[in-house]
């Protein structure tokens, strides 16, 4: 997969996709990095800690969050995208749901869209837009509430649901990574099945796989820890996602990932032959 001007190979590789939210509320750093001057700094920190892609994101979604209007969240974004392609060489996802705030960031320079509720939140313009742009795209599982008869198979129902969408309104399936939505209209037991059964939903959908789950409840619920201390739990939901071929990690510490990335890799690559996943 081509995003913006570099060659990504999801089917033997991981890549790390750095964090970098330009919001006063996000769960984990919000109003950390709302001046552009702060936003190009940690850019320019996670690019030497090892980072492959930045995702920029200018809403909140964590639990509770408060929705702010497109015209809010594309101030938030477009600049912001705009300043980081004109001094980085680095690939940039925009994190959103909404096709005008796409729209705005693309024209601005975005190389790629982050659609947490995987083209299901408007009646198809968003889906119109990826066509048309032909950029790539990150499509990730959510609903509107938790509740499930049988979890994984009324995810991947969902999901496919969303590669219906996609295919109708022309978007390449080889532009699409998809991504199960640990955290997002899940309880704790789900989110646990979907990180263990990554290489599963990967094979059974045949699609590259994006894995978020850095310092989210999933983890401080296992360990019973604040935000700020979920660094190791991150890593271990890490390296379990690379050992079943997860292509993408979204993560806020890059430098951690990116370390236990290449060390999980280089174990999988001796491994390389066993059916073990």
């Amino acid at each position: 997969m081509k995003i913006g001007n570099k060659t990504f190979d999801l089917a033997e590789n991981c890549y790390i996709m750095g964090i970098l939210n330009v919001t006063p509320d996000s769960f984990s750093d919000g109003g950390k990095f709302s001046t552009l001057d702060k936003a190009l700094y940690h850019t320019e920190e996670m690019l030497a800690e090892g980072m492959d892609i930045l995702d920029i994101g200018g809403m909140s979604t964590r639990p509770g969050y408060t929705p702010v209007s497109e015209a809010a969240e594309t101030e938030r974004t477009a600049p912001v995208i705009e300043a980081v392609k004109q001094r980085f060489d680095v690939p940039v996802s925009l994190d959103t749901y909404k096709y005008k705030v796409a729209q705005a960031g693309i024209a601005a320079g975005a190389d790629m869209i982050n659609d947490i509720w995987g083209l299901r939140y408007d009646g198809g313009e968003m889906a119109s837009l990826l066509a048309q742009s032909g950029l790539p795209c990150c499509l990730m599982h959510d609903r509107e509430q938790a509740g499930y008869t049988n979890f994984f198979a009324e995810m991947l129902s969902d999901l496919k649901e969303t590669l219906l969408i996609a295919e109708t309104a022309g978007i390449d399936r080889e532009q699409i990574v998809l991504d199960p939505g640990v955290g997002f209209a899940k309880s704790y037991e789900n989110d646990l099945e979907a990180i263990a059964r990554l290489g599963e939903l990967r094979r059974r959908l045949h699609m590259p796989v994006l894995l978020g789950t850095s310092r989210k409840s999933v983890i401080g619920l296992t360990l019973d820890l604040p935000t700020g201390e979920r660094l190791e739990g991150t890593l271990a939901t890490t390296v379990i996602g690379v050992m079943q071929g997860v292509s993408i990690v979204r993560v806020h510490d890059v430098k951690e990932n990116a370390r236990a990335v290449r060390m999980a890799r280089a174990v999988k690559g001796y491994m390389h032959g066993q059916d073990l996943y």
